[in-house]
């Protein structure tokens, strides 16, 4: 168990996001028009939220195949797709020196996951930067 298994928080979270969504999702179910580098992941309700998932997540134990089958239930817009293959191979890129997600990218192409090709784009597409100023709607 993890660190958050016990605490109360996190179970009464836990208990609400399965009875609403029959596991918990992954952030782009909970906020569909968001990117993975928002404040809004680092703080009150977003924030949570990743917690809950990574405690979830590490809990469940699953072999790659059946991480790979929970993504297809929900498969991300292309923003999230990097998130998505740090959560389905247990990737650290953050943990130092430049990291290639290619080989990545392409198996998951290969299991049919679409968008791989328009990560870049999503993620610098300028209504980012309106919304997450308060600009967009």
């Amino acid at each position: 168990m993890g660190k958050y298994a016990n605490a109360e928080w996190y179970r009464r979270r836990l208990a609400g996001y399965v009875a609403r969504y029959g596991a918990v999702p992954p952030p782009w179910v909970y906020a569909e028009d968001s990117r993975p580098y928002s404040m809004q992941w680092r703080m009150g309700d977003g924030e949570t939220l990743v917690m809950v998932f990574w405690e979830w997540w590490d809990q469940q134990g699953w072999p790659v195949p059946e991480r790979v089958e929970y993504f297809r239930k929900w498969p991300p817009p292309p923003r999230w797709i990097p998130w998505m293959a740090d959560a389905i191979w247990d990737l650290r890129p953050w943990e130092g020196g430049e990291f290639d997600y290619g080989p990545y990218f392409g198996c998951l192409e290969q299991l049919g996951f679409l968008g791989v090709a328009d990560v870049d784009r999503d993620l610098d597409d300028p209504r980012w930067l309106e919304l997450e100023s308060g600009g967009g709607g």
